[in-house]
């Protein structure tokens, strides 16, 4: 499910590369669903919360549309208030955003691969600020739980089908 190394095929901006920051967490897992599915439901942020327990999210941008390259969005996550930028965009492919919140900065690097019988998500997070360090040092296993989660839940919805229109 996990693995402790970086993913070669992730565009890190340097100050992010988990070389370069304290807190950096992998987790992958097959899910049997379209690359296509898996990506409506991924950058469908306004639906997120109604299927992942970890996010809440408050828009600044019309809340009609998808995520895409340049957005930026205003959310809630670990109970942290973050206001991310997407920076890589590559449909069915490659979705990544920036973030800053409680002193952390963020990185959050999405990829699809396809195989057979559905694909294979992987995500990756780098952090540094004190408030990365602080919760990383309270809790080590909170962010790899939630991503976890994350993608439990991006799972079965991908399974269902496409989201609902907006």
């Amino acid at each position: 499910m996990t693995s402790p190394v970086s993913d070669p095929a992730i565009h890190w901006p340097e100050h992010f590369h988990p070389a370069n920051v304290p807190v950096h967490v992998v987790n992958e897992m097959f899910i049997p669903a379209s690359a296509e599915h898996i990506w409506a439901w991924l950058v469908r942020e306004p639906l997120w919360p109604t299927w992942y327990a970890n996010s809440k999210v408050d828009w600044i941008r019309d809340k009609s549309r998808d995520l895409s390259l340049g957005v930026q969005f205003h959310w809630k996550t670990f109970g942290v208030s973050i206001t991310s930028r997407v920076q890589e965009f590559v449909p069915c492919e490659r979705i990544a955003w920036d973030g800053t919140g409680m002193g952390a900065y963020v990185y959050h690097a999405w990829l699809i691969i396809p195989k057979a019988g559905g694909c294979l998500v992987r995500t990756e997070e780098s952090q540094h600020g004190w408030g990365a360090r602080l919760m990383h040092l309270l809790q080590p296993h909170r962010m790899y739980d939630g991503h976890d989660l994350w993608l439990k839940s991006l799972s079965i919805q991908s399974q269902t089908g496409l989201p609902p229109a907006l």
